[in-house]
Formats: C-alpha cells, structure tokens, sequence
C-alpha cells in the first residue's frame, strides 16, 4: 500500500501543478466552458487523492480492502479527470474520448460505494 499512497501523491502534486498551470497559463487560452471542465478534472483529481489517502492511512480498512478501492479511485482519475484534460485541451477528437469521462465518472462513484461497503461490513464486525 505505501507505493500506492507513494504514486498518488504525485498524482496529488501533479493535480497542483496543473491547477496553477489552468489558473495562469490557459486562463486567457481557453474559453470559460473551457476552464470550468479543466477546474473541475482539478478539483476531482485532488479530491480523490485525498480519499485514497484517507483511506489509505486508516486502520479500519483491511489492506486488501485499500488496496481495491485506491485502483477503482485511481482508474476513476484517469478516466474522468484525464480524459477532461485532453478533451479541454484538445490533444484528442472528442469523438475518441467522450466515453471515458462517464466511465471515470462510474468508476468515481463505485470507489466511494465500496468504501462504504468496506464501513459498513467492519462495523458490523466491530459490533
């Protein structure tokens, strides 16, 4: 698990590094639908590093548990917020990557449904 939490917080320095690069560099490139879909891969990035690590970090989830749900976030990032960035800066047709911000959308959402799977299952072992 640490070279996981290790990655993902590059993954988290990376999420910086383009905010900044977003905020001064593309802010006068883009149009402002533009910046909003680039602002908000940042923001979904980071909030996701975050969570793995959280998770990653805490004593209430089994390393296996961590492990599954640090991948299903980390597949999640790449999808969504990824294929936002390349989709804003236009390094892609569109036609060729519109499926992946949905998917990175689902796998976002099943992470934080098996977290709360993991909570509740250790709950109830704790009880």
């Amino acid at each position: 698990m640490n070279k996981i939490l290790a990655f993902v917080s590059i993954v988290g320095a990376i999420g910086i590094a383009l905010g900044a690069f977003g905020a001064h560099a593309l802010k006068e490139i883009l149009t402002p639908g533009r910046m909003q879909s680039f602002e908000t891969a940042v923001r979904y990035q980071l909030f996701h590093v975050l969570i793995i690590l959280v998770i990653g970090c805490s004593a209430y989830f089994s390393e296996k548990a961590k492990k599954t749900i640090a991948w299903i976030f980390i597949i999640g990032i790449l999808f969504f917020s990824g294929s936002i960035y390349v989709i804003t800066l236009e390094w892609v047709p569109i036609k060729y990557t519109w499926f992946l911000t949905p998917l990175g959308g689902l796998f976002l959402i099943v992470g934080w449904l098996k977290s709360a799977s993991q909570i509740f299952k250790t709950s109830k072992l704790r009880n």
